[in-house]
């Protein structure tokens, strides 16, 4: 039995206790709200509205105009470069062929059979280490000439004249289908003197440097007219590609009426190809209404400072470093990790995009209900960091964090698709897609279609499809397609001069 004091005092002690405890959780809630509100304030920037993707929309519109008119290209920011590449293919193309696809630190060449609906393909990779890729252009060539002696060495083909499809991922300016001038590099890329020359010029004198391979490049293209070409070797419909990956891009075919720099002939089809070069979308500030502190920094510490406003927000080259950025934002406000970092996470692009789709395949794997693997992607980038404490909060924060930079990265791209889906008004539409961020990313390709449903305009049909290989495909069926018409012209002018001798043997008699 219990002395009458502590039986007295009981009740009453467990009323504070019970005070007490409520106090604290009412504590805890309003200190849980505050983080919150804290954190959403911080955020907020990165959550548009959709008048504001329909804005992005208007403006676009605006500099692709500005960009195929005579007057306005150019001082306009998005370029609208002519390709000279002329429908899609018809399914006749046959015939051995070299690709090179260049457009990033890894190298290829490939080796592509064609035979109608019939592609047989062998490639390999090759390393462009960071000394060449800041060197000059006579060590670019040189070492790409050097890769392509190695290949058909290694193929047993040294011995042949094959036609070749340069992929060259790059802003260039087309003077014809194997004459580009390049623009400007992009994606860490920096050689000297490759800036206004014609890159196949420049691949050309590097094989004659060598005389060891004979090799002649018949076309010159872009990655996104790669990825289209490669789509509508399968579906006819396929009348845009699209980029998302280190960098962003888009093509689309385009009617020649539009274009008051087509310098072409006026024959059917009577459309081109156009590569926007869309990624410099923002650099005359059309995009400053929606840039937000983060982007200004990533854009102040690139090698391109300036430049390439719309892919900074949206490609796999810097989405890793806008995470990174905010995630270091809120830890140094006490939100995240106890406010204790690490020196990778405060290192400027440790914080590599592949995270960010690693972070939010958790995400799935919560919403399918899998409570064990709710952070199991998450604390392993953790440990990746070196981040020595954290929670489950941290973790949901994080992905919070990574789905926002994602969709609004999506939302983006989907604004731009959705704009060249309205200005073309074709009833029915495929969009080619390739890109690492496209490919691996859990959930962009849903979030693209979701927004697109909700910008583009009624009766327009679209469907997105991954493009297999584009780069290479694509090239090759390019460079197949100029070597048949090459054919076909040369067969045709043998046939006009047998006429002709004809005619003139007839005459004599």
């Amino acid at each position: 039995m219990l002395p009458i004091n502590e039986e007295a005092a009981g009740p009453a002690d467990g009323q504070k206790c019970g005070e007490k405890e409520a106090r604290d959780e009412k504590f805890k809630r309003e200190r849980r709200a505050s983080r919150k509100s804290k954190i959403e304030n911080i955020v907020r920037p990165f959550i548009l509205s959709d008048d504001d993707y329909k804005e992005i929309m208007q403006r676009m519109r605006q500099k692709f105009d500005d960009g195929l008119g005579k007057e306005t290209n150019p001082t306009a920011s998005v370029k609208m470069f002519t390709t000279y590449v002329r429908g899609v293919p018809n399914g006749s193309e046959n015939g051995e062929f070299l690709a090179l696809d260049l457009g990033g630190t890894n190298f290829r060449v490939l080796l592509i059979s064609l035979d109608g609906q019939e592609v047989k393909m062998e490639s390999k990779i090759f390393l462009i280490p960071q000394q060449i890729m800041l060197g000059s252009g006579v060590q670019l060539f040189d070492h790409i000439a050097e890769c392509i002696f190695k290949f058909m060495k290694e193929h047993n083909i040294i011995h042949k004249n094959i036609p070749l499809g340069f992929t060259f991922s790059f802003p260039c300016k087309q003077l014809g289908l194997n004459k580009a001038i390049l623009a400007h590099w992009t994606k860490g890329f920096k050689c000297e003197g490759v800036e206004g020359e014609d890159i196949v010029r420049l691949l050309h004198e590097a094989i004659e440097r060598r005389g060891d391979i004979k090799v002649e490049c018949l076309a010159v293209i872009n990655d996104t007219v790669g990825a289209l070409m490669s789509c509508a070797h399968s579906d006819r419909k396929c009348a845009v590609g699209l980029i998302l990956g280190t960098g962003t891009n888009a093509c689309y075919i385009e009617r020649i009426d539009n274009v008051e720099l087509w310098d072409g002939d006026d024959d059917e089809p009577r459309e081109v190809m156009i590569n926007t070069e869309w990624g410099a979308f923002g650099d005359d500030g059309a995009l400053d209404f929606i840039k937000t502190d983060y982007d200004k920094k990533v854009d102040k510490t690139s090698i391109n400072a300036g430049k390439q406003t719309y892919e900074k927000m949206i490609s796999g080259m810097y989405m890793g470093e806008i995470v990174r950025l905010l995630l270091e934002k809120l830890r140094k406000g006490g939100h995240l990790f106890g406010g204790k970092g690490s020196e990778e996470l405060s290192t400027r692009g440790r914080f590599y995009t592949k995270y960010v789709s690693e972070i939010e395949r958790d995400m799935r794997d919560r919403l399918t209900g899998d409570v064990d693997e709710h952070f199991k992607n998450t604390k392993q980038v953790f440990d990746e960091l070196n981040l020595e404490k954290y929670t489950d909060e941290d973790c949901r924060i994080t992905q919070y964090v990574c789905s926002l930079i994602s969709t609004r990265a999506a939302y983006l791209a989907a604004a731009g698709i959705g704009c060249i889906l309205n200005k073309m008004q074709r009833p029915d539409v495929t969009v080619a897609v390739d890109g690492s961020l496209y490919r691996f990313h859990p959930h962009f390709h849903d979030l693209m279609v979701e927004k697109l449903n909700q910008l583009v305009e009624p009766g327009i049909k679209f469907k997105l499809m991954l493009s297999h290989d584009g780069s290479g495909k694509g090239a090759a069926i390019v460079t197949a397609v100029a070597h048949r018409l090459r054919q076909s012209k040369s067969n045709s002018q043998l046939d006009e001069l047998a006429d002709a001798m004809q005619k003139q043997e007839l005459e004599g008699h």
